[in-house]
């Protein structure tokens, strides 16, 4: 199947408020998932404060962005393909996975989550 990946890339370190000029929109091929690795399909994404201080070049409690790296953000998907035993077609994950439509992940950092509990957007 072939899927596109839409993500946002830092593409300036803002001055102020932050403005659309300071990302880059990006449309490609999503990833296949190598031995080790899953693809999620993003459905939800968190937009949280303290994204602006990741945009910023200064020594915090995690590396800044780099410029041309897509946008960090804490998300919620499905996912869709699988190469690892951790993660299965179907399951429902959460973690940093980025502002984009299609993430790959080895599972470090992601957690599955039970959708039958609550939905989806109430594990982010």
């Amino acid at each position: 199947m072939s899927r596109v990946n839409q993500h946002f890339r830092l593409a300036a370190r803002p001055r102020g408020m932050v403005r659309r000029e300071d990302f880059e929109f990006v449309e490609e091929p999503a990833p296949e998932p190598a031995d080790g690795q899953a693809l999620v399909e993003i459905e939800y994404v968190s937009l949280d404060p303290a994204m602006r201080g990741w945009m910023n070049d200064v020594r915090s409690y995690v590396p800044p962005v780099g410029i041309g790296e897509v946008m960090r953000a804490g998300a919620a998907g499905r996912v869709v393909a699988s190469r690892t035993p951790d993660l299965t077609e179907g399951d429902h994950v959460t973690g940093m996975l980025g502002v984009q439509r299609y993430a790959l992940t080895d599972g470090a950092g992601v957690t599955k989550v039970d959708t039958g509990l609550a939905g989806l957007p109430t594990f982010l």
